[in-house]
């Protein structure tokens, strides 16, 4: 008879217990350890104290298998994680070569200078399985201790999920001894809400064995999740081919990349193949809408550039927006959108023009509520068009949902 694993996942951070950021690594850690039949009994969240955290570590090691820490690996004096560790379990440390060789060639790469509490970071266990942190520079590590298996990696959720799918996933699978593969796949959509996505396909969702769908509402629009279960990796493949065609049948006018690619990416690969260019005037936006695009390796075949034209009078010398346009519509207006979008594009010499003006709060401009925005767009030999949207939230999450909303009219533009 297999072994039933108990489990529970450690979040260290004073941050997380006064509210600052929320625990979503314990979330996500419980949803992985669930496809492997691993139960999660507890989760806690401890402050950066060394007694606390070792006190804690002592009551995890008493009920639970498996410990999961997440945090505390960092440089500073309030990353105690290996230390609370060592006082429970009196394991020596010492400085790992490759990850310190990792630590100093990051400094050296960018010229800057490596304050000695940096060596924090390659400190690791004597016994431990150390993990190479791809996405940062503290490593992971597997530290088996008196029948427990203690998991230890960084808080920063990027670094910590791709550790997770690289080195814990296929350690779990080996203690586990699980004879079905097991596999997720991400598919992204942008245009439609979470409520309105489950609703056509609720039928889906209602009928889900295998593979299990998962909607999840993200900053940046739609995601669903497909978990598929298999005796073999061909079988685990057509599953997650026939339940993402099912999903596109009824929802694919919404779909627009699938697990690490981004709607960015998928847009300037588009503007790479019809060879077009674009240029963007910000002025809500500030530079966020062409920094996105521009985060794209290669994105200077698609992107000649943008202008930050937050002032009036920049709108004005800048990009020739009569101050007549001001005086009577406003900087906050569709014919305003419809100017920058316009004359953007011709300054610039490219084939597509957008631009961002609006309210981003708290107040009002120009007798305009916060969330008031305008984006225009002009394309060449096309009629200029402006979409007017009213966006809710506190002042950057309506410059991001404005920016995300840019990217879908592009996205839906060049797909057309």
């Amino acid at each position: 008879m297999k072994k039933q694993f108990k489990a529970e996942v450690i979040a260290v951070g004073t941050e997380l217990l006064l509210g600052q950021i929320a625990n979503t690594n314990a979330q996500w850690i419980s949803q992985q350890l669930a496809l492997y039949g691993i139960n999660v009994f507890n989760h806690v969240a401890v402050g950066d104290n060394l007694t606390r955290v070792a006190d804690t570590f002592k009551q995890a090691h008493e009920r639970s298998d498996i410990i999961i820490v997440t945090g505390g690996l960092g440089p500073t004096e309030d990353d105690l994680t290996r230390e609370a560790f060592q006082l429970v379990s009196n394991l020596n440390m010492y400085e790992h070569a490759p990850s310190m060789s990792k630590i100093e060639s990051f400094f050296i790469r960018h010229e800057w200078k490596m304050t000695p509490n940096n060596r924090r970071q390659a400190r690791v266990f004597e016994t431990a399985k150390v993990l190479e942190n791809k996405n940062g520079m503290a490593p992971g590590m597997i530290v088996d201790y008196r029948d427990r298996h203690w998991i230890f990696l960084p808080g920063v959720p990027r670094e910590m999920k791709k550790l997770f799918s690289d080195d814990i996933l296929p350690f779990l699978y080996q203690l586990t001894g699980k004879e079905e593969v097991i596999k997720s796949t991400i598919l992204k959509f942008i245009g439609i809400g979470e409520s309105a996505l489950e609703h056509e396909l609720q039928e889906l969702i209602h009928q889900q064995t295998n593979p299990t769908i998962a909607p999840l509402a993200t900053d940046e629009g739609i995601i669903i999740r497909l978990t598929a279960k298999a005796a073999s990796s061909d079988e685990l493949e057509k599953l997650l081919h026939k339940t993402k065609e099912d999903i596109l049948e009824k929802v694919g006018n919404y779909f627009v990349a699938e697990n690490e690619e981004t709607i960015e990416q998928v847009i300037v690969n588009m503007m790479k193949d019809k060879k077009v260019s674009i240029a963007a005037a910000e002025s809500l936006t500030g530079g966020k809408f062409t920094e996105k695009l521009v985060s794209v390796q290669g994105a200077s075949d698609a992107v000649k550039g943008g202008i930050v034209c937050y002032h009036p009078q920049v709108k004005i010398d800048m990009l020739h927006i009569p101050e007549q346009v001001i005086a009577e519509d406003g900087t906050v207006s569709e014919k305003c959108a419809l100017l920058l979008a316009k004359n953007v594009r011709e300054k610039l010499n490219t084939e597509i023009g957008i631009s961002f003006t609006g309210v981003a709060g708290p107040g009002e401009i120009e007798g305009k509520s916060a969330g008031t925005v305008y984006i225009g767009l002009s394309v060449a030999g096309v009629e200029d068009r402006a979409f007017g949207f009213n966006f809710q939230g506190e002042r950057n999450i309506i410059r991001n949902r404005s920016v995300n909303k840019g990217l879908e009219i592009l996205f839906n533009y060049l797909k057309a």
